[in-house]
């Protein structure tokens, strides 16, 4: 077993157990104290868990939604570059479906500057209000608006995002596993995000460095639903290989973009 496929499991059984002790670990995985201690050392500073007297719990802010103010201002400069990167791969005329993310927000700045003739479908409060003078055509999901995320989500929600067939989901998520997928913290969010899927010609999904690697509470979506990853820096080696597995094309860093 990789490292890193050891480390997620501890992952899952931190979401399980709340707990995991070092020595329980060791003899379940086969390896030394040693190395355990490593690896929740590597989750501390990941800010998954916190290291205790003999093992570790888990952070409680890995299952948490944080305000939309909050996810805005955590990484902008990256967001901004996979804004850039976003451009290469909509075209004038495309009908989008995005979801309430602030790396979608900041892609959508730049799209709606650049290409013209754009439909937009969202669940984002943010996104109709900012772009309702953007002059391309805007729908609203509709659905129950949930004070602290600015988002409509629910039946009705789901509802019009089944109506419609479009280009390209564009959405984000708070995790990228290579054993577990696509993973995020808000179930309501997540389902519609599955839809949006579903609907789309072509997914895009965006991600900054720092989500690679993670896994947040809910289980999103597995990579060969996905068309393409958008993210600031090229990612490791191990995981270029994983994507190219999975047939997913990657628009990275350096200026101008790359795809692999």
């Amino acid at each position: 077993m990789k490292a890193f496929e050891r480390r997620e499991q501890i992952i899952q059984r931190l979401h399980r157990y709340k707990k995991v002790h070092v020595a329980d670990l060791a003899l379940e995985f086969e390896v030394s104290e040693e190395t355990i201690r490593r690896d929740l050392e590597k989750l501390d500073k990941e800010g998954i868990a916190k290291k205790s007297y003999g093992g570790a719990i888990l952070n409680l802010h890995t299952n948490e939604d944080p305000s939309y103010s909050l996810r805005h201002s955590l990484h902008l400069e990256e967001k901004q570059r996979i804004a850039e990167h976003a451009l290469e791969v909509i075209n004038d005329g495309d009908s989008i479906m995005t979801d309430t993310s602030s790396t979608a927000f900041e892609a959508l700045k730049r799209i709606t500057e650049v290409k013209k003739n754009l439909t937009i479908i969202t669940n984002s409060l943010v996104v109709l209000s900012e772009f309702q003078h953007s002059g391309h055509t805007l729908i609203s999901t509709g659905g129950v608006l949930g004070a602290q995320t600015n988002s409509f989500v629910g039946p009705n929600a789901s509802y019009t995002i089944q109506k419609y067939n479009v280009d390209v989901a564009l959405f984000s998520c708070k995790a990228l596993s290579m054993t577990g997928g696509l993973s995020d913290s808000n179930e309501a969010e997540s389902e519609l995000k599955i839809l949006m899927q579903q609907q789309a010609s072509k997914v895009l999904l965006l991600a900054d460095h720092s989500k690679f690697d993670r896994i947040a509470f809910i289980k999103l979506l597995p990579f060969d639903k996905v068309d393409y990853v958008i993210t600031d820096r090229k990612p490791s080696a191990e995981w270029m290989e994983f994507l190219n597995q999975h047939q997913v094309s990657v628009i990275h860093e350096p200026a101008n973009g790359h795809v692999s």
